[in-house]
């Protein structure tokens, strides 16, 4: 493909432009996109997509792709939960007013391979971005998890993996920006340390907000002595010290986004109906047992778990 038809195509292709792109590392990025059109109303916790085109470049070192001559010219779109860096110039500072921003953040990581057999086609794309590139921006903002359903005194828990914290961030600005009197545990579970993009932005608020904690976990940092999952922070008792009480289902919501197997999401049996939890066990599992009940979008069941499950 020449590099005119490749400049026509983003030319027509294209709806927004890369405004600020914050590498943590090789293959962790905060990335903002202002969109051509006015940014729409939405919700923290929701999602839209991000997409380039197959003629766009990738990232070194990632999974051989085998394209056909007319999937060139096609556009690869995912969906992303809509993040939020939650401080305006500085930590510690006010928090953002983002009625005067113009753009959309998102917390992405590179996904190099997939041992499934899926060759990964944006994210090594996304990586070979610079600022002041073009690229598409979905106009619809959508997405049922949200703190709807919140009141200002409930005990609220975000409980992630990865970039699944990244709805987390948004979620927790706006119930600080509104004054949010209960309290909020904020866990995200990751490999190093280095992955915690948003760690220090955490740290600062844990000073300024007595009802925030912040519980980052890494599970191959060398200084780890013990893996501590999700999971375990909910069947030790950790969690629970840290809200102060037990946990009241009457008055507590969890939200849990990032890995599927953490989540837990019951599968329902083709012959009888009966759900069934997966294995390993997820925090669903855990917290049904205590009385809490799972959000189920097909009999539009508004429970006290939200998820939103990422891979």
């Amino acid at each position: 493909m020449s590099p005119e038809e490749i400049a026509q195509l983003r030319q027509a292709r294209y709806n927004a432009t890369v405004v600020s792109l914050r590498m943590l590392h090789a293959d962790l990025m905060i990335l903002r996109v202002k969109p051509d059109f006015p940014r729409h109303d939405h919700h923290p916790g929701q999602y839209c997509t991000l997409g380039l085109g197959y003629w766009e470049p990738r990232a070194e070192e990632c999974q051989h792709e085998h394209l056909k001559p007319e999937d060139l010219s096609k556009i690869v779109r995912r969906s992303y939960s809509i993040s939020c860096s939650i401080y305006k110039d500085r930590l510690g500072g006010p928090l953002r007013d983002l009625a005067h921003d113009d753009w959309l953040e998102f917390y992405i990581v590179l996904v190099r391979e997939n041992s499934e057999g899926r060759v990964p086609a944006l994210t090594p794309r996304l990586f070979k971005l610079k600022e002041g590139d073009r690229i598409q921006v979905g106009e619809k903002i959508v997405g049922h998890y949200t703190t709807a359903a919140v009141k200002p005194t409930d005990t609220v828990l975000f409980l992630g993996t990865g970039t699944g914290e990244a709805p987390h961030n948004y979620m927790t600005w706006n119930l600080l920006r509104h004054g949010h009197t209960g309290r909020i545990i904020h866990a995200c579970c990751v490999r190093f340390k280095r992955d915690l993009g948003y760690l220090h932005t955490h740290e600062s608020l844990m000073k300024q907000y007595p009802n925030y904690t912040y519980l980052p976990l890494t599970t191959r940092e060398a200084t780890v002595m013990k893996k501590v999952y999700v999971q375990d922070l909910l069947s030790s008792g950790e969690l629970e010290e840290h809200v102060g009480h037990k946990l009241d289902p009457a008055s507590t919501h969890v939200y849990l986004c990032g890995n599927p197997k953490m989540i837990g999401v019951p599968l329902k049996d083709k012959e009888t109906g009966a759900r069934k939890y997966p294995e390993p066990t997820g925090v669903i599992e855990i917290l049904e047992k205590r009385g809490f009940q799972a959000d189920n979008a097909a009999t539009k069941l508004k429970g006290n778990i939200h998820f939103e499950e990422y891979w």
